[in-house]
C-alpha cells in the first residue's frame, strides 16, 4: 500500500518533533526520499489532517504527484503540526505509530 516504510515516516515525525534542532536533518532526510516516497509521505500527512480519507490514499498520492509545485521538504516543513498529521495519518491507515516509534528509538536513528 504505502510507497514509504512506516519506519521512515516515524523517523520524519521524530525529527519534526525535535523542532529547530532537527530542521536541517529533516530537510535532508525528506530530500533523500525518492519521488514515490515523497508523494506517499505527503498523502499520509493529508490523510492525517483530514484532507483525504484513508480509503482515498491512492487519490491523495495522485494529487500529491500532480500538484507538486514546490520541493516536498519545503512544503511539508511549512505544514503546521506535521508530526501530528503524520501520526494521525498512520493511525487512519491502520498502522501503529507508537509501536513503530518505540522500535525506531530502541534501534536508534
Amino acid at each position: 500500500m504505502l510507497a514509504i516504510s512506516p519506519r521512515k515516516i516515524v523517523h520524519i515525525l521524530y525529527l519534526a518533533r525535535e523542532g529547530a534542532a532537527g530542521t536541517g536533518e529533516l530537510h535532508a532526510f525528506i530530500d533523500a526520499l525518492n519521488a514515490d516516497e515523497q508523494s506517499s509521505l505527503t498523502a499520509v500527512a493529508w490523510i492525517g489532517r483530514g484532507a483525504f480519507e484513508a480509503e482515498e490514499y491512492a487519490e491523495a498520492v495522485a494529487t500529491a504527484e500532480a500538484e507538486a509545485t514546490t520541493p516536498t521538504a519545503d512544503y511539508l516543513m511549512g505544514m503546521p503540526h506535521l508530526a501530528e498529521n503524520l501520526e494521525n495519518g498512520l493511525e487512519e491507515l491502520g498502522l501503529d505509530p507508537t509501536g513503530e516509534e518505540e522500535d525506531f528509538l530502541r534501534q536508534g536513528s
